[in-house]
């Protein structure tokens, strides 16, 4: 039997691929992509304004949107601001009453002045009396009226104040009360603590006692028996010590 040849031959791969010859292109060359078709210069205007009329189209999208928008946002400010404005209306128009109020007082003052001045030409002594007394009772009634509205704003300021008293006050009762009952707590926490602690203790003095006790008693049955014992060993000697005399004689 024979070696098997497992020798294979071996090809220079230079060489082989100068035998093969130039490689074919299978994409397209540079000259193919310089020869390409080109558009013209119309072709290309046409084709820039397909591409503005499509922008056109999505920027009149946006305009429209934006205008709803617009009119959503006005029509809210108008509410806000009708809202604000009939807020001021109602103070102009109380205002405007007050106003009206007081106007009629004065014209009123004015009337009952002017009447009193009538009277008063027919004697001029008279009328300088009156007059005095109707500006004095004026200035009276002025001052009353001064003063009645310094009173209705003291008293609501003092309302305000006492209504805020008394809501501190129910706080600081509230607070007192919760401190009080945290220390009653503590205080209670701390008395049981000592009671378990003197518990203990005392039941580890009483169960040492206990053991001492038992071991003291233990010791006295000893001493008791070694006693008997000792007894008994005696008593033995003693007979035994009799009986060998009794044997001798």
């Amino acid at each position: 039997m024979g070696k098997r040849d497992n020798r294979v031959a071996y090809i220079n791969p230079i060489a082989a691929a100068r035998a093969r010859g130039p490689a074919q292109n299978a994409g397209p060359s540079i000259q193919d992509y310089l020869s390409r078709p080109r558009p013209t210069w119309e072709e290309l205007k046409e084709q820039l304004e397909k591409k503005k009329k499509g922008s056109r189209a999505l920027a009149d999208f946006e305009d429209k949107m934006n205008d709803k928008w617009r009119k959503e946002l006005a029509k809210n400010r108008e509410k806000l601001l009708s809202g604000i404005e009939k807020e001021k209306d109602k103070k102009i128009t109380d205002k405007e009453k007050e106003e009206k109020k007081e106007k009629k007082e004065k014209k009123k003052k004015e009337k009952k002045k002017s009447s009193r001045h009538s009277s008063s030409s027919s004697s001029s002594s008279s009328s300088d009396s009156s007059s005095s007394s109707s500006s004095e009772s004026e200035e009276v009634d002025e001052k009353k009226s001064i003063k009645k509205k310094r009173k209705r704003k003291k008293s609501s300021v003092r309302r305000a104040s006492d209504s805020s008293e008394e809501e501190s006050d129910a706080d600081s009762k509230k607070k007192k009360k919760r401190i009080k009952e945290e220390v009653d707590r503590e205080k209670d926490d701390k008395f049981r603590k000592r009671k378990r602690k003197a518990e203990r203790s005392y039941k580890d003095s009483t169960s040492e006692s206990s053991a001492d006790s038992e071991g003291e008693e233990v010791d006295k049955s000893k001493k008791k028996r070694k006693n008997k014992h000792k007894k008994h060993g005696r008593k033995k000697k003693k007979k035994a010590a009799s009986h060998s005399d009794s044997e001798l004689d």
